[in-house]
């Protein structure tokens, strides 16, 4: 007879100080849901000032992490669990941080042999002299966007024969929202993600190819409302697409150090050529929405959200906390 997994205690972390708060609500809901499905205990705690003490008193195994963005997402929640020494789902401090830092993690990219587009990025400078910079050296259509924002918020896409003005726009826009703005060429093409889920070692699921056609991109209305996109996952792509697109995936997730589980965004070319694909940034913890990617690719690798969510939770309480040395005593 084979054992019955351990029920966990889950805190599950929504919310924070971050424009995606929201989101990361309706993902904490699908994730407390889906691990009271398979027989744990979820409870949804508020990234706010009492999470530390929640967290201290409350007796849990896990921390499962969904709190995107600012705070949640890079580095800063998981320093504090790292304090508490409670184990938690998801990429440590260091990995975290360097994928919310779209700038840092670029370089990381480039030193693996990665495919990025051509870019730049500017802080708060002169925004018509930094547009006809970004117009020179990075050519003349572009994505403008904040270097440490997730679910396209901030993002403009800027076609070639569009005035320089309104590329300083957008960079004026960016910089209310972040202090570095990412300028990078426009890679036309189709859109697809990829999630990777760690098992004995990474694993790409079935990629996603997402189609926004109300929307000039998969911006944050196309993500989030109901029937403003559609996903077709798996993706139809030719096998030596595909699997360049997953190995891109794994490697990008490899590259910054990740854990557990990250969602790939990808462009591949219009040509459909394994050569013309773009990588463009890693999401260490991607939505759980009712909507979101990274559940409907599991999905299609015939693993339920109860089973996903399970199995991530399991796995951090196996791993436990990060091991510390003893304290040596000061020489006498």
């Amino acid at each position: 007879m084979t054992q019955r997994a351990r029920t966990l205690s889950v805190a599950v972390i929504q919310g924070g100080p971050s424009t995606e708060a929201e989101v990361s609500r309706a993902s904490a809901r699908g994730v407390a849901k889906a691990l009271a499905e398979g027989g744990h205990g979820a409870v949804r705690l508020e990234l706010d000032g009492f999470l530390p003490e929640s967290l201290r008193t409350g007796g849990y195994d896990v921390a499962f992490p969904v709190a995107h963005g600012a705070v949640g997402e890079d580095g800063s929640l998981q320093g504090l669990l790292e304090v508490l020494e409670l184990p938690y789902v998801g990429s440590a401090v260091l990995a975290s941080a360097l994928a919310m830092d779209k700038r840092v993690a670029r370089i990381l990219f480039e030193r693996a042999g990665l495919p990025v587009a051509r870019g730049m990025t500017f802080e708060r400078t002169d925004a018509l002299a930094a547009a006809a910079r970004a117009r020179h050296d990075v050519g003349g259509s572009l994505v403008v966007k904040p270097s440490s924002h997730g679910s396209a918020i901030g993002v403009v896409r800027i076609e070639a024969d569009a005035p320089l003005a309104e590329v300083a726009r957008a960079l004026e826009a960016v910089w209310e929202i972040d202090r570095v703005a990412l300028v990078e060429h426009f890679a036309r093409g189709r859109e697809i993600t990829c999630g990777v889920r760690d098992a004995d070692s990474p694993v790409a699921l079935p990629p996603t190819e997402i189609f926004s056609p109300h929307d000039p991109f998969y911006t944050y209305e196309a993500r989030y409302a109901p029937g403003r996109s559609r996903h077709v996952c798996p993706a139809r792509l030719p096998p030596a697409v595909l699997a360049r697109v997953q190995g891109v995936a794994v490697a990008a997730h490899v590259s910054l150090g990740c854990r557990d589980l990250s969602r790939v965004d990808i462009i591949v070319g219009d040509d459909g050529e394994a050569s013309a694909v773009t990588l463009l940034e890693v999401n260490t913890l991607p939505g759980m929405t009712a909507t979101s990617l990274y559940p409907e690719a599991a999905a299609a690798a015939g693993i339920s959200m109860p089973a996903l969510c399970g199995g991530l939770v399991a796995r951090a309480h196996i791993r436990g906390p990060t091991r510390r040395l003893a304290t040596r005593p000061m020489p006498g």
